[in-house]
């Protein structure tokens, strides 16, 4: 008992069944609330029901007016509302249900109610009261039911195997009404359309209902009617398991999958509750029913329960999807190597123009957003240019490799395959080594020869010493540039998110089968341009998505946060190694005797470091949580990793020599 609370005397003679609504509700919440006490101890709150049904016993006035409370309680409020629906969605939209519970954490409920799981959430809240109620014994159940309800006549259904039928009867309905609904019925598979399975579940019920009510039943045709139902419940499951398989090839929507998780989880309930129907031990079923329940209150109060049942699905298809197109930026051999950083040395050439580009929008003046809004559209041309020229830009690799590493975890069994995985770590290391050399080589002189060009053209040098100057000390590695370089890999790994979610979009809507076929578009391009640009936009969509993405995340974050006071900026490696090229041109060789200059210079190893390392986190997280890795032995990869590092250190650099 909670100290300074009613007793038991106290909470019993104040149980009155002609009380209004509120009042008898209230009467049930505080003894529930005495029942669960300090809620450290199961056997104690076990205890304290005993000590209730003991109370009952003793006195016949008192158990009288708690089968006169109980009774009017049952009927006011109609348990089959808990039963059917308690833990589903009102509505089939996941935003709808993303507000109402944003409602359920925000805005007290009320007592009066004739709902049922509203009262259900108000007097069993906490996980303790699942474990309590679990801890029940069939003797002290059936002695609490005694002292609740009086006894029926024998050969007719109780008032629990009512509720429980209708229950049955409202889940099977809302069954019926998502399985016919056509975004998920068009999505199944042919086989499981041409069963039908949905069609016979409301005849199969009906026929349950007429064996369990009926009083001339016998145990034979009970049984066989609730076989055929058990029958009908796994193909309606295996017709929306193929639902799925569609999803494989043709995109994933939230809002799909919310559906059918809601339509799966109603089947589920529908066999619980039949099994707590045929149970030979009803009072201990329903015991364990409402203790499930309790739970079910929990995850249905839960904003993160629901993002991440309903995202799981999405983040493996983009994890998927970027999987793919992080095969193309592992290197494994000499080749692929020097061709990784060819690719590099040619993005980096396109990036020492865009670095030119932006200083000279910083000349226009222009006010905090349109500056960003100009400098995002200068990034994102630049990086849709790199993608078309097939060059590359470093730090955009380590999103799509992540996944791909990820994806290969799941085949470790033994020690060979824990060297493989090991080998493509070495891969993918030496490739990053390779795009940020290429770069970061390429884009210093290129845009120092470019901002001597300029001056060379104009009399005039590309940047003034002060600007000059503000570049160097903005880079110093001492200053907050660590934390601004951390923060653009996380606005990396967004864009490969994005990019992963734009393509899964694009399929799930069948974009590119509309641009090829859709009379508008073919009588405006033409049947062939309409075929090439469909297949150019399926195969480059998901690039198209990161590197605008990109640029104007890089562009427009800086001016945002200024807007709030925040001071946060970007630090990409590439982007700042080229202002170095423009600032060593103004200031000339007086540039290497300033301390600033250097280290600015000795930040740039840290800022491809961090912009690649956070972004690879981030991605691996999202792959190995989206592939369910989670049995990994961890222990065998460190070990051998280490063992990689100490006899072939080089192989993290270099290509072997023999693939050259």
């Amino acid at each position: 008992m909670k100290r300074g609370g009613p007793d038991l005397a106290q909470l019993l003679a104040a149980v009155d069944p002609a009380a209004p609504l509120a009042q008898r509700h209230l009467q049930l919440i505080a003894l529930l609330d005495w029942v669960r006490g300090d809620g450290r101890s199961v056997e104690g709150a076990a205890g304290h029901v005993a000590l209730l049904v003991e109370a009952a016993e003793r006195s016949a006035e008192t158990r009288a007016r708690l089968q006169a409370w109980w009774a009017v309680l049952a009927s006011t409020v109609d348990i089959t509302t808990l039963l059917a629906d308690f833990g589903f969605a009102q509505r089939t939209a996941m935003t709808s249900e993303l507000m109402e519970r944003l409602r359920y954490k925000l805005l007290p409920a009320s007592p009066d109610t004739l709902d049922a799981s509203e009262l259900f959430m108000l007097a069993l809240p906490d996980e303790f009261d699942a474990h309590w109620l679990a801890a029940l014994d069939e003797p002290l159940l059936d002695r609490l039911l005694a002292v609740l309800a009086p006894p029926q006549e024998p050969g007719g259904a109780t008032l629990w195997q009512h509720a429980l039928v209708d229950a049955i009867t409202y889940c099977a309905g809302q069954i019926l009404s998502t399985g016919f609904a056509p975004e998920l019925r068009l999505r199944m598979s042919d086989a499981a359309r041409e069963e039908q399975p949905f069609h016979a579940l409301i005849r199969d019920v009906e026929s349950l209902r007429v064996e369990v009510l009926h009083p001339l039943r016998t145990q034979d045709r009970l049984q066989e009617s609730v076989q055929r139902l058990r029958e009908r419940l796994d193909a309606c499951r295996g017709a929306v398991n193929t639902v799925y398989t569609h999803f494989e090839d043709n995109g994933i929507s939230v809002g799909l999958v919310f559906r059918l998780r809601q339509l799966r989880e109603r089947i589920l309930r529908v066999r619980e509750l039949l099994e707590c129907l045929l149970s030979p031990r009803p009072a201990v079923a329903a015991a364990r029913l409402m203790a499930r329940l309790v739970n079910v209150g929990r995850d249905r109060r839960s904003l993160r329960a629901l993002v991440a049942s309903n995202s799981s699905m999405l983040a493996a298809k983009v994890a998927e999807r970027s999987a793919e197109t992080g095969e193309h930026y592992i290197t494994r051999t000499g080749g692929e190597y020097l061709a990784m950083v060819r690719k590099a040395a040619g993005g980096g050439v396109v990036m020492a123009f865009t670095t030119m580009a932006k200083f000279g929008l910083y000349a226009l003046a222009l006010s905090a957003f349109w500056g960003g809004l100009l400098a995002g559209v200068n990034y994102a041309l630049s990086f849709v240019l790199i993608q078309l020229l097939h060059f590359t830009v470093a730090t955009k690799q380590p999103a799509m490799t992540a996944p791909a590493m990820a994806a290969k975890l799941k085949d470790l069994g033994d020690d060979r395959s824990v060297e493989a995985f090991v080998d493509e770590v070495t891969h993918l290391v030496r490739s990053q080594v390779a795009a940020v050399l290429g770069n970061v080589l390429l884009v210093f002189p290129a845009a120092l020869g470019l901002a001597l060009l300029f001056a060379q053209a104009f009399d005039r040098p590309a940047i003034s010493a002060g600007q000059a100057e503000h570049v160097f000390e903005s880079l110093h590695l001492l200053g907050p540039s660590l934390f601004f370089a951390a923060f653009t890999g996380v606005l990396l790994f967004a864009s490969s998110i994005f990019a992963g979610w734009t393509e899964n979009w694009f399929v799930l809507r069948r974009l590119d089968s509309a641009i090829e076929y859709n009379p508008r578009i073919t009588r405006l391009l033409g049947t062939r341009r309409a075929a090439r640009w469909a297949h150019f936009l399926r195969k480059n969509i998901s690039g198209l998505a990161a590197n605008i993405s990109l640029g104007f995340m890089l562009g427009l974050t800086p001016a945002i946060a200024g807007f709030f006071g925040l001071g946060l900026d970007v630090r990409h490696v590439t982007l700042s190694t080229g202002q170095m090229g423009v600032a060593s041109a103004t200031l000339g060789w007086d540039a290497v005797h300033q301390s600033a200059f250097w280290w600015a210079a000795a930040m740039i190893p840290f800022n491809g470091a961090l912009n690649v390392i956070v972004s690879f986190y981030l991605a691996f997280r999202l792959a190995l949580r989206a592939h369910n890795v989670g049995s990994v032995d961890r222990a065998r990869i460190y070990r051998a990793l280490r063992a990689r590092l100490r006899h072939a250190p080089l192989g993290f650099f270099l290509p072997p020599r023999r693939a050259v």
